[in-house]
């Protein structure tokens, strides 16, 4: 045996001790996060203890200070279900998603927050929102683009009427899969999935299952809910759906674009300090008149503030009357977006701000 390779044995003992020692470490970190719940307690904090901002911070330097050889993503991960496993010795959170269990709002929900919250179903977006307005949940996770089908108009809409703020945001790769019963192509007669996600594989059924139907629903774990029972159909949804439905997997990674990601935002009444990596999103309108929208955006420029993404929308208050929702980089708290925002409420009739916010860690 080479003198370089350390025996067996040996590295199972080195491996145990640290095994010890990082358990050691992780009820210290726990025994820290009580202290600072009786902390925020006795400061008067009786609302929810998660600070965006502050986990956003976390996350980030785990991954300024890892050098391997796990990769950040995976070092990242780790944390965020330590953290998550934290927050829950200080209060348990309770997150509204769009359902029903299996759906990519699910997964969203416990990479955003890791698995140590209580998950609450709900059938709809508008209803994620009035969970959330009502108290019955902190938080609540929903879908707003898509970057291959682009913007979910129904969040939108919630946006425009809702007294919540976005409060974070979350992206997930989209790995679409056909779930069945049949182990041939061939025998299947009808396809269920949410509409997006027949979309973002047009192109796969259309040559692999021309003739089954295509019936659109509510989500991707109803559709695998759906087709428990039902011997001859297929449903398009993810692996967790797969998992809780116990349906077999013909088809892998379906999906027409390879990068197809959804991001989805966190609604709540949290408010998120600025941490240097964040966003700001708002619903704005302007006059009907020729110029108009160049002068609304002009001072964005003028300040030096990206702006990410505008979308245009029904206002809901007048026929061919639209608003405009506006992402741009940075927070409001911050001197040049606070002056570039005090500057372009003035060119608009209508001003709502939705939330400044850490963006996606990973």
């Amino acid at each position: 045996m080479p003198l370089s390779i350390m025996p067996l044995a040996e590295l199972r003992e080195k491996i145990d001790a640290v095994d010890a020692q990082i358990l050691q470490l992780i009820n210290q970190r726990a025994r820290y996060a009580e202290e600072v719940a009786k902390t925020k307690l006795a400061l008067g904090e009786n609302g929810s203890f998660y600070r965006p901002d502050r986990e956003s911070l976390v996350l980030r330097r785990i991954q300024n200070l890892n050098t391997g050889p796990l990769s950040d993503e995976t070092a990242m991960r780790f944390f965020r279900e330590l953290m998550s496993a934290c927050l829950a010795l200080e209060k348990p959170l309770e997150i509204a998603f769009l359902g029903p269990e299996g759906t990519f709002t699910q997964q969203a929900t416990f990479k955003h927050f890791g698995h140590a919250v209580k998950t609450i179903p709900v059938a709809n977006i508008s209803g994620v929102f009035n969970t959330v307005e009502s108290g019955c949940c902190a938080f609540g996770v929903v879908p707003i683009e898509n970057s291959t089908e682009g913007v979910i108009s129904q969040t939108l809409d919630c946006l425009l009427t809702s007294t919540l703020q976005i409060c974070g945001e979350v992206k997930i790769r989209v790995q679409q899969n056909l779930l069945t019963h049949v182990t041939e192509l061939n025998e299947i007669t009808d396809v269920y999935s949410h509409a997006q996600s027949l979309a973002q594989c047009r192109q796969w059924l259309e040559v692999n299952l021309p003739n089954a139907r295509q019936t659109p629903v509510s989500s991707n774990a109803e559709a695998a809910r759906l087709i428990k029972d039902n011997p001859k159909s297929a449903a398009i949804a993810g692996i967790v759906a797969a998992a809780i439905y116990e349906l077999p997997i013909l088809a892998t990674n379906i999906e027409d674009n390879s990068n197809n990601t959804t991001r989805f935002i966190i609604i709540g009444n949290q408010i998120a300090a600025p941490t240097g990596y964040d966003k700001t999103t708002l619903v704005v309108s302007t006059d009907n008149q020729a110029g108009a929208l160049y002068r609304m955006l002009e001072p964005f420029a003028t300040a030096g503030v990206d702006m990410l993404s505008i979308e245009s929308r029904p206002s809901q208050q007048g026929l061919w009357d639209y608003v405009f929702f506006i992402d741009i980089w940075g927070h409001s708290d911050s001197e040049q977006v606070a002056h570039a925002l005090s500057e372009f409420k003035t060119k608009v009739s209508m001003f709502k701000y939705l939330g400044s916010y850490p963006q996606a860690v990973f």
